[in-house]
């Protein structure tokens, strides 16, 4: 796996907008709250604009930003300015020669899940599962700190959640695996394609946000029919943000990872701060990942 260089101060960092809109404040905020930690910013056409209503321009810029922040020398990190909804109508149209022979840094969540599962299987590129530029100007230190940690650390990188979070053990036991993955909706709308997501012989991740629990239920045995369960070495599941009972009699979401661990019988935790949440975690996907789900301890290892 190729793991871009380090990202230090005075360093440029690519804005794109390869899924939603920016729908709240507006790219010049954005910029001025990245320029405040000491970074450049160069911003893509994509950012600027709003397409169908929900896409940030339409699917041949949004396509073509990607691919001219990976050639332009000058950009040492690329960040994403928002998920929603629109990278899996790029997953045709992208050039995977030029991110595989520009390799650096690649940084966002949520429907960026796309980009990262092919940008890890495809490119063989090492991508960061983590913090959006549209909430730079509420960064906390926290966040930040997370961040930089998972794109510099060199030998070893311990995860541990804020303070008052708790990781749950769902499944006993240790696994070692590259870690991939990233929004449950996401991860499964990969499937009977020819970007299908990889988990043999992974720490398979998974977060979502805003969906009713029977519905966290249906997609987790989408996955575990397809086998992708089976094929893992163990599962970390994320923050799920506003995911709720649809009945006030439905499981608990920890009841329904447990039920579906148990039928796999590979190693789980639960809650690590890694999502749709505020403090957020970055966690390096296509690295080599630890799990001790017994004493709840995750790390990365060069």
């Amino acid at each position: 796996m190729n793991i871009p260089k380090t990202l230090k101060v005075g360093d440029t960092i690519g804005l794109i907008a390869p899924s939603g809109p920016l729908r709240k404040g507006n790219i010049e905020q954005v910029k001025n709250a990245i320029q405040s930690y000491g970074y450049n910013v160069k911003i893509g056409e994509s950012c600027y604009l709003k397409y169908k209503g929900y896409l940030a321009g339409d699917d041949d810029t949004r396509a073509s930003d990607i691919e001219k922040m990976f050639l332009d020398k000058s950009v040492d990190a690329i960040m994403c300015l928002r998920g929603g909804y629109g990278t899996s109508r790029l997953l045709d149209k992208i050039d995977y020669n030029i991110i595989f022979q520009n390799p650096k840094i690649f940084i966002g969540f949520s429907d960026i899940t796309g980009l990262h599962i092919v940008f890890n299987q495809i490119c063989n590129l090492s991508t960061y599962h983590g913090i959006m530029a549209y909430t730079a100007p509420k960064w906390d230190d926290f966040t930040y700190a997370s961040l930089l940690n998972a794109l510099n650390f060199e030998d070893e990188l311990v995860i541990e959640n804020p303070m008052k979070e708790k990781i749950y053990t769902i499944y006993h036991g240790k696994s070692e695996g590259i870690l991939i993955g990233g929004n449950l909706s996401l991860i499964i709308s990969t499937l009977g394609t020819s970007y299908e997501i990889d988990t043999r012989n992974k720490i398979l991740f998974i977060e979502e946000v805003g969906e009713y629990i029977y519905r966290i239920d249906r997609m987790l045995m989408h996955l575990y029919h397809a086998g992708k369960l089976d094929d893992c070495n163990g599962i970390i599941y994320g923050d799920f943000n506003d995911c709720r009972k649809f009945n006030d009699d439905d499981n608990e979401m920890i009841e329904l990872l447990q039920e579906i661990s148990e039928k796999v019988n590979k190693p789980a935790i639960y809650n690590l701060q890694a999502g749709h949440c505020m403090p957020m975690l970055t966690l390096p996907l296509g690295v080599k990942c630890s799990m001790d789900a017994t004493n709840q301890r995750v790390k990365f290892m060069r």
